[in-house]
């Protein structure tokens, strides 16, 4: 993202930020849920879209 548009896709993004302070700064929750999966396929569970102001990331591969 920058100045706010997205300009090219990423994955596997990196940050060393807790969840905990990345939910203390939740600024809006989105109403539809995605169905996502740990890393081994346990545990399927229902999560909204999630914006979070100050939040940082702190690598990527492209």
């Amino acid at each position: 993202v920058e100045d706010g548009k997205i300009t090219f896709p990423v994955k596997n993004l990196r940050f060393t930020q807790s969840y905990v302070k990345a939910l203390a700064h939740v600024e809006a929750v989105g109403n539809v849920t995605h169905l996502l999966f740990r890393y081994d396929g346990k545990w399927p569970t229902h999560v909204p879209a999630l914006k979070i102001t100050n939040f940082n990331f702190t690598g990527s591969t492209i």
